[in-house]
């Protein structure tokens, strides 16, 4: 429904919103249950920053919407043969 669209928009935004203060946010991808369309209660952040390891230590364990936020790197993502 268009009420959903644009709440999944608002949710993307308010976290590039958040994380925009500690560095350029390329991306946001927020993982969604294919079968029930929930989210799943985590997502990508990509951001463009000199020092990573520091925006990852300034927002994990941050409070974001009443939720403790819990920021890793991402795994390399490997291509199957």
């Amino acid at each position: 429904s268009t009420l959903d669209r644009s709440s999944a928009a608002s949710d993307v935004y308010k976290r590039q919103e958040y994380f925009s203060s500690y560095a350029e946010v390329q991306s946001v991808r927020l993982m969604k249950d294919r079968k029930t369309g929930k989210r799943k209660g985590y997502g990508f952040i990509e951001v463009v920053a000199k020092d990573v390891d520091s925006v990852i230590e300034k927002t994990n364990d941050s409070t974001f919407q009443e939720r403790t936020l819990k920021v890793r790197p991402a795994k390399e993502k490997v291509e199957h043969a």
